[in-house]
């Protein structure tokens, strides 16, 4: 590989991958009570288990939902890590429609240790152990855009996982420390955007109309959220997660109203992106085989471009929205 060739793209890399360092690091400032997963798990530890046998269980059909079995299990788990390994407990396993865990002997678990004042007051199974399947998942995904895209697949998943780093590490902190989900919403969208599209498409003039596209096309989409969230009163505390969200409230200084809109901007956000480019990417392409078009025709040619894209692009995001 013409490690001059690439010169620029790997300073690209390196200077997003240590942006992202220093993202990380600095989140325990924005939020100086720590991370949210040490302020939701206290007096709950969980560990990886091996169902070791089912002792009794009293199951029974649902009666109408078909699949699903009610009732409990008396079962004997092994802690298989952390400070309590190879200790076995026998515990209850409820089993109900929205807990709806049925094991048997040999099984891969993920178990809840709840402490009182520091002493184990109950074991309880939480799910599947599912990390190994979903890790080779993820590997076989990266794998895949690194054979198939190569030097620009390897930019791709540094702009991802960069992507991924803002969310976690600079949204969520941003928003238990009081700042709207809207506004951080955006800064996320402005930050990810801007080092996206520079690190998969490089700095030029077309890079920088797709990022002035996304960026005016999130902010009009955040105003409008903002608006229709006030005025129909919707906040994202009836969706399945509110309870925890309303835990979460009480303990920090998170904003519940606009989550709901906040959530919309960033899933749309890749789209956005996807759509400034491409017809940032034509308008260019015709512009360099007619370099005596006008800015007029041009306009007109992107415009053109947008209306054939906008009728299967709002079909994507509705369907994702509703599945």
């Amino acid at each position: 590989m013409d490690i001059n060739k690439y010169k620029k793209d790997i300073i690209t890399i390196t200077v997003t991958v240590i942006l992202g360092i220093l993202i990380v690091f600095s989140s325990k400032l924005i939020f100086t009570n720590g991370f949210l997963l040490d302020k939701l798990s206290a007096g709950v530890e969980y560990y990886e288990a091996e169902i070791v046998n089912v002792i009794k269980e009293n199951l029974q059909d649902d009666k109408y939902i078909e699949e699903i079995e009610l009732g409990y299990q008396q079962v004997s788990v092994k802690i298989l890590d952390g400070p309590y390994v190879e200790n076995q407990y026998e515990i209850t396993n409820n089993v109900s429609r929205l807990y709806n865990t049925v094991v048997k002997k040999g099984d891969k678990v993920i178990v809840a240790m709840y402490f009182i004042d520091n002493e184990l007051n109950d074991v309880a199974i939480s799910s599947f152990k599912r990390s190994t399947s979903l890790s080779i998942m993820v590997i076989l995904f990266l794998l895949v855009i690194l054979l198939v895209g190569g030097f620009k697949g390897l930019k791709s998943i540094v702009a991802l996982l960069f992507t991924m780093i803002c969310i976690i590490f600079l949204m969520v902190p941003l928003m238990l420390r009081g700042v709207s989900p809207i506004i951080s919403a955006i800064m996320i969208a402005i930050i990810s955007t801007s080092i996206t599209l520079v690190l998969v498409s490089g700095t030029n003039k077309k890079t920088l109309s797709a990022i002035i596209g996304t960026l005016v096309g999130v902010l009009i989409a955040g105003v409008l959220a903002y608006i229709f969230g006030e005025t129909t009163n919707l906040s994202g505390i009836n969706m399945s997660e509110a309870e925890s969200i309303m835990y979460i409230a009480e303990t920090t200084n998170l904003k519940i109203n606009g989550i709901l809109f906040a959530g919309i901007l960033v899933s749309a956000l890749g789209a956005v992106m996807d759509v400034a480019m491409s017809i940032s990417s034509s308008i260019f392409e015709i512009s360099s085989i007619d370099k005596a078009m006008s800015i007029k025709s041009l306009f007109k040619s992107g415009m053109n471009i947008g209306r054939d894209i906008i009728g299967t692009m709002s079909n994507t995001l509705i369907l994702a929205f509703a599945a």
